[in-house]
């Protein structure tokens, strides 16, 4: 840039946007919209924009279940595998202060949060899985009840229906729900009110850190900020050159089912799958696993495989007894790696990101955003 207005945008157009603003925040979701506030808190007089690819967060801000969770049973035990206790402690106690950063950010009432619990179940022919959680529960729970200060997972009857299951479940009292796009909502509204810039429908081609400041190219016009963060979570591969891939989570909603019984946060084979109530209805994602490699894609969509498999448990096992009708479906990518740590770092003297929430955006997003504000 030589200093003149960008091509096809006006003089008060380039001044409130693209005249070398303070920071630019790339990506509009929870972490993204979190950076910004941030920012604006501890930067009051910076100008902060935010660049949006998408006409709404375009990864899985608000296309997510909204599960306010830190890990199942099952899921927490397959990680002592692999880390120590200390490591998958470490790893809860990030999701579990990340969820009360954004409740206490935005409020109970503006994120529709429910404590109802989760609920994690068991196929019969799966027995010795089921055993072995059990037999491994209260070692969790002595893990747990420092950071909880109670006991976090006991075992409860089935008493919601559910066939070809375990006659017990697994039940976390610890574990919430919200309205995902409440959040991202409310989250917007907070940015508003702090003069946070956001510009939707704009794509980051391509950046060079030029030591005192940083040029960006996008898909509107070239212009330079100060300084830039990357929240592009499963997009963020390419652009950032970090170990993160593309994960498409698959979901339905059905219409409203009379006197529904269910009420919820409800895990099923080892997380792969996940379903919960939500205005009389259940929503029901997952079955990545069935295709994993096809799953690892940025391109949006559904495929028989995975929708007919989600059709055949909501028939089968959830909703056995219960005439129901499919209202819509969509999709949403995460941002997975070999880790199931965040990516967050410095990647030049103006440039950091914060990416790879490993589909746990709800519960770290906030916290990532945060400490990615400070990064630079």
């Amino acid at each position: 840039m030589n200093g003149t207005p960008a091509s096809g945008f006006s003089y008060w157009e380039f001044q409130e946007y693209f005249n070398t603003p303070d920071f630019v925040v790339v990506g509009a979701g929870i972490v993204g919209l979190s950076c910004a506030l941030s920012l604006k808190e501890k930067h009051p007089k910076a100008r902060v924009v935010v660049l949006e690819r998408g006409l709404l967060p375009q990864g899985a801000s608000t296309k997510n279940a909204g599960f306010a969770c830190f890990g199942s049973l099952s899921e927490l035990l397959d990680d002592m595998n692999t880390r120590t206790e200390k490591e998958v402690l470490e790893l809860v106690e990030k999701r579990y202060r990340g969820v009360k950063l954004l409740r206490k950010t935005l409020g109970d009432r503006a994120i529709d949060y429910k404590e109802y619990g989760g609920y994690e179940l068991f196929p019969k022919g799966d027995s010795d899985f089921f055993t072995a959680c059990l037999e491994h529960r209260e070692r969790v729970n002595k893990l747990l009840k420092p950071l909880f200060r109670k006991r976090v997972f006991d075992v409860v009857p089935n008493n919601f229906g559910f066939k070809g299951v375990q006659a017990h479940l697994l039940f976390n009292r610890c574990e919430g729900q919200l309205n995902t796009g409440k959040m991202m909502q409310a989250l917007y509204a907070k940015c508003a009110k702090m003069d946070v810039r956001i510009l939707y429908g704009v794509t980051l081609r391509g950046f060079q850190d030029l030591n005192g400041k940083v040029a960006l190219n996008t898909s509107i016009t070239d212009f330079n900020c100060r300084k830039l963060m990357l929240a592009t979570n499963g997009f963020a591969g390419a652009i950032t050159g970090e170990e993160v891939y593309p994960a498409r989570a698959q979901v339905l909603i059905t219409k409203p089912i009379k006197k529904l019984r269910i009420k919820g946060s409800f895990h099923m084979d080892r997380g792969y799958y996940y379903f919960r109530n939500i205005d009389d209805r259940i929503l029901f994602g997952g079955g990545r696993n069935l295709d994993p490699s096809g799953e690892q894609t940025e391109d949006f969509g559904m495929t028989p495989l995975i929708q007919n498999r989600l059709i055949e448990l909501l028939e089968n096992v959830i909703l056995p007894d219960t005439p129901f009708e499919i209202d819509t479906r969509w999709s949403g990518i995460m941002g997975v790696g070999s880790s199931k740590e965040p990516v967050l770092k410095s990647l030049s003297d103006n440039v950091a990101c914060g990416v790879r929430l490993g589909g746990m955006g709800v519960a770290i997003g906030s916290q990532t955003g945060r400490e990615l504000s400070g990064l630079l």
